[in-house]
Order: C-alpha cells, then structure tokens, then sequence
C-alpha cells in the first residue's frame, strides 16, 4: 500500500476531512445518541469533554502515515454529522477494514452510501489497497445497504463472532475487491 494519511475528499454533497476542533458537532450530532451507538463498540459520549479527548486522540494519531479517520460534512451544513475511518489495516494483504457512523438525523439520506463511495474510491486508487472489508451487526440491516450500495458484496454471516453494544451479535461480512473494483469502472 502507498500510505498517504487523512486527506480531504470531496464529493457532490460532501467533505471528508480530519477532525479538527469538532468536540461540541461530535457530541450534538451523533456521539451522544445511544440509538446511534447501539449497534457500535463504544458508548455513547457521556459529555462533550469525551467528544473531545476522542477529537484530540484523532488529531494525535494524524502524525502516521497510515491513519485513515475522516468526519462527514454536508455541504449544505459545514459541520460534521458522522465518521467514517479504517478501523483496521493489514499491510500483508492490502487491506483496510471500513467502519463509520451517522447522526440519526441524516439517515436513509444516502449520505453515509456517498461517504463510503468516496473512501473506497481513494483507497483503491491512491493507496493501491487490494481488499476493502465492512461488517455489521445482522440486526442493523441498513448498514448492510450501504455496503451493497458502494459496491460491496456479501461475503457471509460469522455467527456469535462479534459484539457491540447490544451483546453478542452474528457479523455479516462484506468486501470488494480491487480487480472487481477497476472491472465495473468505479
């Protein structure tokens, strides 16, 4: 893979970029909201201040070259709404392992689809990744969707392999593949 950070990335209706100063759109907009977090691995922000160590801890870890951590912003809006990042790398198989969240006020509006678009596009041609990955949770259905819609495809479900914050959960597993992505002319 050729690393090249956190840049910013522009879509139609968005800009992904790096945290920065975003404590008090983190926490209003989505880090808060257990309904958002329900099907994720941490909690809801108790209190700005958690929005803000997390905010700093993003900003720290933008020194490596290899740290991929973007929040969502509509244009329309000019603050975040959601994140989105590779939550983990694999450097012997060029692989990133996509995770993300949205403000319940912003679903089923397609911005998350268009965010993770933006991602798989990026990591394909400019960090040469072979395998981009995602799961979810088989009770949160709607996340399979935005998968299926950035060109993911199903892979299959691991019973009992995962939790969150709603326990044990089976994790159905999506990926695409660089061949595949080139192939359909992304």
């Amino acid at each position: 893979m050729i690393h090249k950070g956190t840049i910013t990335l522009e879509t139609d209706r968005l800009v992904l970029r790096r945290f920065s100063d975003d404590a008090e759109a983190v926490f209003k907009n989505w880090a808060n909201d257990p309904e958002v977090t329900k099907f994720l691995m941490w909690l809801p922000h108790a209190n700005v201040g958690a929005s803000r160590a997390w905010c700093i801890h993003n900003v720290n870890a933008y020194a490596a070259e290899n740290y991929y951590s973007w929040v969502i912003v509509p244009k329309t809006l000019g603050e975040p709404i959601g994140s989105i990042s590779a939550v983990k790398l694999d450097d012997k198989i060029s692989m990133a392992h996509i995770g993300y969240c949205i403000g319940r006020n912003w679903w089923h509006k397609g911005y998350t689809t268009e965010a993770l678009k933006a991602i798989v596009k990026f990591l394909f041609e400019e960090v040469d990744v072979n395998r981009i990955e995602a799961r979810h949770d088989t009770r949160n259905a709607n996340s399979g969707y935005v998968m299926e819609k950035a060109g993911m495809k199903y892979e299959g479900t691991h019973r009992q392999a995962d939790w969150n914050n709603s326990g044990l959960c089976d994790a159905a597993y999506y990926a695409i593949l660089a061949e595949e992505y080139f192939k359909e002319g992304k």
